[in-house]
């Protein structure tokens, strides 16, 4: 994992079809539990870093980015259109950047900054800090 540099980071999707680079720093790194986010996600909630700033390039595959709008929302999704990766995305008429953290090689220069919409988290969520962990896939 490369580590970042005066505010930038780079990613990428899992079949590695679409490549980016972000230019600038995050604000804000939200993980939200709400149903919309855990939808898209298909976790208990969403982790994405928020940006007014920073500018995303595309290196490769900028063609292979599908974004999705939930109609009557504001709610947008990004994602490569060859493996489902969950990629940024331009919010607010480009006002805002939003980046999957999961999308990311680099490390994340900031912490997580609040559990958004957490009243409306599963209901499993909260077994999730006593569940076992195993370093690698259960034998």
């Amino acid at each position: 994992m490369e580590h970042l540099t005066s505010g930038s980071c780079s990613g990428s999707c899992l079949c590695g079809a679409v490549r980016f680079h972000i230019h600038g720093a995050f604000e804000s790194f939200f993980l939200c539990h709400c149903a919309r986010c855990r939808k898209d996600s298909g976790s208990a909630h969403a982790a994405n870093l928020f940006s007014t700033q920073a500018e995303i390039e595309w290196l490769t595959g900028g063609d292979r980015v599908k974004s999705f709008q939930l109609p009557e929302t504001q709610h947008v999704k990004s994602f490569c259109m060859d493996c489902g990766s969950a990629l940024p995305t331009l919010q607010m008429d480009g006002a805002l950047l939003v980046v999957p953290a999961g999308a990311l090689d680099s490390e994340i220069p900031i912490r997580p900054t609040a559990r958004i919409c957490y009243a409306s988290r599963a209901a499993w969520t909260d077994a999730i800090e006593t569940a076992e962990t195993i370093d690698g896939l259960p034998g």
